[in-house]
């Protein structure tokens, strides 16, 4: 492989793992910031018997906040290996 391909190898793999950073900073930010501006129009909405805006920020959001890491881990795990820049062996 030519080193002209390197460099635009590494550059579509950081691209990649950017946008998807990015992606779920943006979930990330909706989860924590923006749920909590609308707490009192969730309230209206029940879920299990709880107010939604309560069950988002004593739940929920913790909930979502497991999920993104997990897919984060997987994600650029899948990513490295495409790129054959894995960590392991």
């Amino acid at each position: 492989m030519s080193t002209s391909e390197q460099i635009m190898q590494r550059r579509q793999y950081w691209r990649r793992a950017i946008r998807t950073t990015m992606i779920l900073l943006a979930i990330w930010f909706v989860v924590t910031y923006v749920v909590a501006w609308f707490a009192v129009p969730l309230n209206e909405i029940t879920f299990l018997g709880f107010p939604l805006g309560f069950y988002m920020g004593a739940q929920g959001s913790l909930i979502v906040y497991v999920g993104l890491i997990v897919y984060y881990a997987w994600y650029m795990n899948k990513l490295d290996r495409e790129y054959n820049v894995s960590e392991e062996g």
